[in-house]
């Protein structure tokens, strides 16, 4: 029988004739009699704990289709303003996860478990933090009330596995590839078209739970209605094709209005926009010039008129300088930076990156060293700062460094890849391909992560607690991997 919280990688083909089924699937529920369905009334849902287990599972498949953005620095400030609108929702015990999905579209989307993505582009069409706050808080919502297992539920109550194909078809669909639109065909072909977009009930629900959640986490009310009249003013430029969020969000004029109104029922906050939020746009904009240099030029002219004195400015300015290979010129805007507000994380993180760049490790290690004596156990720091250690050669360090965040806490792909890179230099051979192991589970390869261990398993005189510890995880994801291939 296949263990329903498990979720295996889809390709596109298998993907679309897996959706295909479905109708086939539904009406033959007897297969699936002894799996929970989730949202069913009456009473038999799927636990917190297997919901967290599916939700796990999907952020698996999503990083093994490489759409993840794997920055630090952009994640933890998207997961800090998470959170902060989290502790003000209707269920604040609920775990949050948030990432940012690496893709141009605007779009937001709320996935099982509580895990919850927003695409780069969302954050270049946000003109202010409140706009962002307000989408997180509406996917905060539709967690927070549950409208992800009540979908289900409507759904003829699908097995778990048949959830997890949906899931994943409608994020393929989402990025507007042939296989994605294939894919979302097939599900329109068998009833279930946008079963996981939520009804009109639902969204005007997300909205006046998500704008309450605004008021009492202290941003602008009017974010999320002002974003949603902005994208529907301007969808007419899109032609055919418009912003994922007003397919999987549809925006009315009586739902702007009905947002504006209830927005007007608290006091507005004057709250001005963070500055981290301003640096992590950026950044991104930065990372999506086709043409740095000419941005550079542009960008120059632009200084040479007087404006541009804004930290903000300045800090693209230098990132713009650092990627065209103007190192020097960099540091020096990152350093008259970091003396103006020396407890700015974004500066010393890419003053230290400017001094990689130019081949000044010393400098580079100092600057993380001393971030890391301000801000112990900052994870930001320590990926940087273990990857120099393993360029100058102190692998011993960086491995001390690492193995206190290689945790469940943390989970982290890159910290297990640096910690595998950081025990093969310094001798640990065990630790090596247990390491490598954890990097590719969490991105969703579950056979390769099986093979790591079978070799951390030969290792010569390895001890029995190690031999018996490799042992029990060889067999979980054994287990794993027979799940998702009954699937196929």
């Amino acid at each position: 029988m296949i263990n329903p919280v498990h979720i295996k990688r889809l390709s596109p083909l298998l993907l679309s004739l897996w959706l295909a089924l479905q109708p086939l699937a539904t009406r033959a529920q007897d297969q699936y009699a002894d799996l929970p369905s989730i949202g069913d009334s009456s009473g038999s849902v799927i636990s917190p704990g297997q919901e967290q287990q599916l939700g796990a599972a999907f952020m698996r498949e999503l990083r093994s289709s490489g759409i993840i953005l794997e920055d630090l620095e952009i994640t933890s400030y998207l997961e800090s303003l998470g959170q902060r609108l989290a502790v003000y929702s209707e269920n604040p015990g609920q775990r949050f996860t948030f990432f940012v999905v690496n893709e141009p579209s605007i779009n937001a989307f709320a996935g099982p478990g509580g895990y919850i993505g927003v695409h780069t582009g969302l954050f270049m069409a946000s003109e202010s933090e409140s706009e962002l706050a307000g989408v997180l808080a509406h996917e905060i919502a539709h967690v927070s009330q549950r409208h992800l297992a009540r979908a289900y539920e409507a759904s003829e109550r699908l097995s778990l596995p048949s959830m997890a194909a949906m899931l994943a078809a409608i994020l393929v669909a989402s990025q507007n590839s042939e296989a994605g639109q294939a894919a979302m065909a097939a599900v329109t072909a068998g009833g279930l078209q946008y079963q996981i977009n939520f009804t009109r009930a639902n969204e005007k629900e997300a909205d006046r739970v998500g704008i309450q959640t605004l008021a009492e986490a202290g941003f602008d009310t009017y974010g999320l209605p002002r974003f949603f009249e902005r994208l529907q003013k301007n969808s007419r430029l899109y032609g055919s094709r418009p912003p994922e969020f007003l397919s999987t969000h549809p925006v009315t004029t009586n739902r702007i209005a009905e947002a504006t109104s209830r927005a007007e029922r608290y006091a507005v906050s004057k709250q001005p926009d963070s500055l981290d939020f301003q640096l992590v746009r950026a950044k991104l904009r930065v990372n999506s010039y086709d043409n740095p240099k000419q941005v550079l030029d542009d960008f120059q002219r632009y200084l040479d008129k007087g404006d541009g004195t804004e930290p903000e400015k300045r800090y693209e300015y230098a990132l713009l300088l650092a990627k065209t290979g103007k190192t020097t010129g960099a540091q020096e805007v990152l350093i008259h930076l970091h003396r103006d507000d020396p407890d700015r994380v974004a500066y010393r993180l890419a003053l230290a990156d400017t001094y990689n760049s130019a081949g000044n490790h010393r400098q580079a290690l100092d600057t993380y060293r001393d971030s890391l004596e301000l801000y112990p156990g900052n994870i930001l720091f320590v990926a940087p700062y273990a990857r120099t250690l393993l360029v100058t050669g102190q692998a011993d360090t960086a491995y001390a460094i690492l193995k206190s965040f290689s945790n469940e806490e943390y989970n982290n792909p890159q910290i297990y890849k640096l910690l595998a890179q950081a025990a093969g230099d310094s001798g640990r051979d065990v630790q090596t391909h247990t390491a490598m192991s954890r990097y590719y589970h969490l991105n969703g390869y579950t056979r390769e992560a099986i093979e790591q261990l079978k070799l951390a398993a030969s290792v010569p005189d390895i001890s029995v607690y190690e031999s018996a510890r490799i042992q029990a995880r060889t067999k979980e994801l054994q287990t794993l991997l027979e799940d998702e291939n009954k699937m196929k």
